[in-house]
């Protein structure tokens, strides 16, 4: 498994991550052995949030099955999202990030956290303070470096400088939507990432399922999938613009003996700033599929033609 820098902080993760959103709604078997083949495999960089699993399930589960395999991973978690339904359990307030990392160490039954990520920006407490107790956090060992998500290049830019300015801690990734049919990012944000040195985790690389191959256009949507699932979340993805885009995009990866799957997780890797997809999987078998896919090594004109493919108008 290829290994990159999480930015500049030193720390390597495997080119292909696992996303634990779904841990806490699974068994805890199921979790299990989707933790298991994951490190039997090479993977190294666990993703999950406070909020994930019915705020707090997923880490707690995480927590109870890695055991000694704590030592094996690089341990991603998030804060911000609110935790209860009064909204005072959420944001980015110094008194907040100290209770949620102290509750997030406990559920993960771990002393430290890897990488710990602002999972949204908060605009009613001002960034200074956020980043003087994420600091004091680093200080402390309880977090080794820190992260930012679904933050806007303007917002990303006003933090790095505030960091440099007063000797911070400052972000070393970036977790935002990124896929062959949801490249916005592309405008401001990755721009922002290369120039601060930073790694882009992607996460939705999958289009929330559209680019594994699974469906097809103008056929029912198979039972017990996620787009079976999610009613009209999925119409944001399943357009007329992105089943052309698809359609394409499967023809070019046939062509190469590839999959749609394959071309989805190696136009990511591709790019240079990228540090790890995050791939969430309910099976063995998916994270099986998932290492296997991001192994085709895209040559520069694959990659333009396919950013061609999957341009939109």
């Amino acid at each position: 498994m290829e290994k990159r820098k999480l930015g500049k902080s030193g720390i390597e993760v495997s080119v292909v991550g696992l996303g634990c959103n779904n841990f806490g709604a699974m068994r805890v078997d199921a979790s299990r052995r989707v933790v298991e083949r994951a490190i039997e495999l090479g993977i190294t960089l666990f993703d999950t949030a406070d909020v994930y699993g019915n705020r707090g399930g997923s880490e707690t589960q995480l927590g109870e099955i890695l055991g000694t395999r704590r030592k094996d991973i690089i341990l991603a978690t998030k804060f911000a999202m609110p935790m209860d339904d009064a909204g005072t359990k959420s944001g980015a307030s110094a008194a907040y990030i100290r209770q949620a990392c102290e509750d997030s160490l406990k559920r993960l039954k771990t002393d430290r956290i890897d990488l710990y990520q602002q999972h949204r920006p908060d605009p009613k407490t001002p960034i200074d303070e956020t980043l003087r107790a994420l600091d004091d956090l680093v200080k402390q060992g309880k977090v080794r470096a820190i992260g930012c998500s679904n933050m806007p290049a303007d917002q990303l830019d006003a933090a790095q400088d505030t960091s440099r300015k007063s000797k911070l801690a400052a972000y070393v990734t970036a977790q935002d939507e990124y896929s062959l049919l949801v490249r916005g990012i592309e405008t401001a944000l990755a721009p922002t990432i290369e120039r601060e040195g930073m790694g882009l985790l992607p996460y939705f690389p999958l289009a929330s399922g559209l680019l594994t191959g699974k469906y097809e256009k103008g056929k029912d949507i198979p039972a017990g999938t996620r787009y079976s699932r999610m009613g009209r979340f999925g119409e944001r993805y399943m357009t007329q613009e992105n089943w052309r885009i698809v359609e394409g995009l499967s023809a070019f990866a046939k062509s190469k003996d590839h999959t749609l799957l394959e071309l989805a997780f190696s136009w990511l890797v591709a790019h240079p700033f990228l540090t790890s997809v995050i791939a969430g999987a309910t099976r063995p078998e998916q994270v099986e599929q998932n290492v296997r896919a991001a192994s085709w090594k895209l040559s520069a004109a694959e990659v333009a033609e396919v950013n061609r493919l999957s341009a939109k108008a």
